[in-house]
């Protein structure tokens, strides 16, 4: 099969021949209908992310389930399913306890080694083993991936647009709904309006939030945002995003999202904040960039910082319910595709998210 490999930052993505080797049981073959390109794959490729190389990319991704390994009962060949970065082992005590998002066996097997559960992959080059990405590997024409990790969702929804479900909308409207638990009535700030930052702020208008402050440096991402939801929008170019965002809330809100990520968009969420608010960093910066706060006003404001990774997401639960969502018109999903793309055209996919214009590019085998 074809699919994009990246060996190290030096070297050029390569769009080559892989070879697949058949599920093993627990595990399905998927074809792939449609995968992402996202700020996570950037990191890699620029080298600011740790990850095993050389591997497949892509996390993000749609398709339609192939083969089944020994032992899987919850899927079905010809199930349509979305594929999650995140597949719960169901074992660990984080799974038990209903937070998947935490699963102790991906975050030390699946993501550091690059494998699958076993500890193995289940790609090759020229004989040689390839690194799985997060577990997906979605730039590709086929995938094996953990049962849990192929999430089965309705088959009247169009396969090539809930690709973006698997990461962007429930890492952006879970951390809204699961991490930060927003209320209705209150106030948002979101600092970077790309695909992730437009689902925490559609995901907080589906909160019932009253205020949502839609923060970046680009007026045609400030307009879009107020079609998912933003009810004010700041331009962090022309002035002190802070200061403009007093203008507007002068106690400050209750809750400010980073989905920009870096050091200074998240110090900028927690001075943001009002009383008891909560900044909450949902954008990632490259490995080892450290921010600072003040925690004596931390403490006197009675104020928080949460860390929310894939948006604090039940896979099972909570993919099929944002199709659903998407399906019965409460979620924008079209208006974040920006183009889509051959397969072979990945480094173009990644200089369109480079150039800031791109909020999602697809590619599509």
């Amino acid at each position: 099969m074809k699919a994009v490999v990246f060996r190290d930052p030096a070297t050029a993505i390569e769009f080559a021949d892989v070879d697949l080797d058949g599920p093993k049981a627990g595990e399905v073959r998927v074809r792939i209908a449609a995968a992402g390109v996202c700020h996570s794959d950037l990191h890699v490729k620029r080298g600011e992310w740790d990850a095993p190389a050389p591997l497949v990319m892509g996390h993000e991704g749609s398709g339609v389930v192939t083969e089944l390994g020994d032992g899987v009962t919850t899927l079905a060949v010809g199930d349509h399913v979305v594929l999650s970065w995140v597949p719960p082992c169901g074992e660990c005590r984080y799974c038990r306890s209903g937070h998947e998002a935490r699963c102790q066996k991906v975050a030390t097997v699946v993501a550091p080694k690059g494998t699958l559960f076993d500890g193995t992959s289940r790609l090759r080059m020229g004989g040689q083993p390839l690194h799985h990405y997060l577990g997906v590997s979605s730039f590709a024409e086929e995938v094996i991936v953990p049962a849990s990790g192929a999430v089965k969702v309705r088959e009247d929804a169009p396969l090539d647009i809930i690709a973006v479900v698997g990461c962007a909308v429930a890492t952006g409207v879970g951390a809204v709904l699961n991490t930060a638990a927003v209320e209705p009535g209150a106030t948002v700030a979101v600092i970077g309006c790309g695909g992730v930052g437009l689902n925490v702020i559609q995901g907080a208008k589906l909160a019932g939030a009253e205020r949502i402050v839609a923060i970046d440096v680009r007026d045609d991402k400030t307009r879009l945002a107020t079609q998912f939801g933003a009810t004010d929008r700041i331009n962090a170019a022309h002035g002190d995003a802070e200061e403009q965002l007093r203008e507007l809330i002068p106690d400050g809100v209750d809750y400010a999202f980073d989905a920009f990520g870096h050091t200074g968009t998240t110090e900028q969420a927690i001075r943001m904040l009002g009383l008891g608010g909560a900044a909450v960093v949902v954008g990632l910066p490259p490995t080892g960039a450290k921010a600072s706060f003040e925690p004596l006003v931390l403490a006197e404001a009675d104020q928080r910082i949460l860390g929310s990774n894939y948006g604090s997401v039940r896979p099972s639960i909570d993919i099929p319910a944002l199709v659903d969502r998407y399906m019965d018109g409460q979620l924008k999903l079209d208006a974040l595709i920006w183009a889509r793309r051959p397969l072979d055209e990945a480094a173009a996919a990644f200089a369109d998210l480079e150039s800031g214009e791109a909020l999602r590019t697809l590619l599509v085998p």
